[in-house]
C-alpha cells in the first residue's frame, strides 16, 4: 500500500473523530508493514491546559470564554505531535487542524519538510441544522445549545473554509468533499475511495 496522508476537516458533530478511528483501524489491519500515526489536536490541547503555568492559565481562560488558541500555540501543538509521533514511514491521519487560513501554509511547510507527497484533504459536508440537532441532542459541552452551536458554526464557515481554500488552490493536494449526513459505514467507504483504498 502506498503511504497515505489524510487531513480530516469538519465542524463539531460531523463525525470526524469516528471516521478518523475507522480509518486508523483500516490502515492498521490492511497494512501491517507500516504504523499509522494519528494526530488529534483537540486532545493535545486539553493535555496542555492541565498545567498551572502562566501560558496554560492564559490558554484556559481564552478557551473557557469561547475563544480560540492563538496561532503560535496551535503550531506548537502540531510540531510537538510531529516530533513525538512521526518516524518517516507511517501513514499519517490528521484530525482537527488547520482551523485558520494562516495555518494552512504553515502545515504545508511541515509536509514538505517531512517529504509527505499527495496529501488528501477530506472535508465533511453537512447542513447546519443537522449539526445543530446532533450536538444539542448529544450535549457534551456547556455551549451545546442551539445558539452556542450556531455561533461556532458561523465561525467555522467563515474561517475554516479559508483554510480549505488554500488546499483547493494548491496542486500538491487533493481535496474531496464527503457527505457527512449518511451512515458511518457509507462515510467510511467514501473516505477509503478518496484515498484510493
Amino acid at each position: 500500500m502506498d503511504l497515505k496522508t489524510a487531513i480530516l476537516i469538519g465542524p463539531s458533530g460531523c463525525g470526524k473523530g469516528t471516521q478518523a478511528k475507522l480509518l486508523v483501524d483500516y490502515l492498521e489491519k490492511n497494512d501491517s508493514s507500516r504504523k499509522t500515526a494519528y494526530l488529534q489536536s483537540g486532545e493535545k490541547f486539553r493535555e496542555v491546559m492541565q498545567g498551572d503555568s502562566y501560558i496554560q492559565k492564559r490558554l484556559k481562560d481564552i478557551v473557557s470564554s469561547g475563544g480560540l488558541s492563538p496561532t503560535f500555540m496551535a503550531i506548537w501543538v502540531w510540531a510537538s505531535m510531529f516530533i513525538e509521533k512521526v518516524e518517516g514511514d507511517e501513514h499519517l491521519i490528521i484530525d482537527g487542524f488547520p482551523r485558520k487560513a494562516d495555518e494552512s501554509p504553515i502545515l504545508h511547510t511541515a509536509f514538505e519538510f517531512l517529504g509527505r507527497e499527495k496529501p488528501v484533504v477530506i472535508s465533511f459536508e453537512l447542513e447546519d441544522d443537522v449539526i445543530i440537532k446532533r450536538l444539542v441532542e448529544g450535549r457534551k459541552r456547556a455551549d451545546d445549545t442551539e445558539e452556542g452551536v450556531a455561533k461556532r458554526l458561523k465561525w467555522f464557515r467563515r474561517n475554516v473554509s479559508l483554510a480549505i481554500k488554500f488546499f483547493e488552490e494548491h496542486s500538491y493536494y487533493t481535496v474531496v468533499h464527503v457527505n457527512g449526513d449518511q451512515s458511518p459505514e457509507d462515510v467510511h467507504r467514501d473516505i477509503l475511495d478518496a484515498l484510493g483504498l
